[in-house]
């Protein structure tokens, strides 16, 4: 009885090394690591998505992305700017890599709307090109007050998977070179959208 004993848990030993040294050989993926750039939860008929991410906002150069299309009367003495117009189109990446994992396009347009403040007023969206969302876009409006650390701004809708979506974003500067005139702007988007057919397309 005793030797049976013992090898029954030499036997359950024997699994649990076995068992051990196997998980480890599972090469892990950025999903099952917390890391990927996008996750997504379901609550009741809603689903809740994260979306992390860097834009590189280049301003100078042959490859800018970023372009003053106006001034008011009042740009060049402003001490904030007042009233420049910029357009933009700037690369999205899932690390600060310039040349990591390209998985969006940040398309829109910034106006300095503050006379006091370093803020502008921002009409962005965030052109979704990699992985389950590719083709959906989240739109972004709001006051983004530009030497604060960490900004807020609203999530005004979006098209795709994310219609009818609603949330927020936070957005932090991550780098900035002004001899370059580059920025990279870390963003982390959290859309709630509702994951039920309404209707169908009419």
């Amino acid at each position: 009885m005793k030797n049976q004993t013992t090898l029954v848990l030499l036997s359950i030993i024997s699994y649990l090394l076995i068992a051990t040294h196997a998980r480890k050989q599972i090469p892990t993926t950025a999903a099952a690591t917390g890391k990927s750039w996008v996750r997504t939860i379901v609550r009741g008929s809603e689903n809740i998505t994260q979306l992390h991410f860097y834009v590189h906002d280049v301003r100078a150069g042959e490859n800018a992305t970023l372009y003053r299309v106006a001034n008011s009367s009042i740009t060049a003495t402003s001490p904030t700017s007042f009233g420049s117009v910029n357009v933009f189109d700037d690369l999205i990446t899932a690390e600060p890599d310039i040349n990591s994992e390209q998985v969006a396009r940040a398309q829109g347009t910034s106006t300095s709307a503050d006379l006091v403040n370093q803020a502008v007023a921002i009409s962005m969206n965030f052109y979704i090109t990699s992985g389950e969302f590719s083709g959906s876009t989240v739109s972004i409006a709001g006051r983004n007050p530009v030497t604060e650390a960490s900004r807020e701004l609203p999530v005004t809708g979006g098209t795709g998977a994310f219609r009818f979506a609603r949330g927020y974003a936070v957005t932090t500067t991550y780098l900035h070179d002004s001899e370059a005139n580059y920025s990279i702007l870390e963003y982390t988007v959290y859309v709630t959208y509702s994951n039920v057919a309404l209707w169908s397309d009419m």
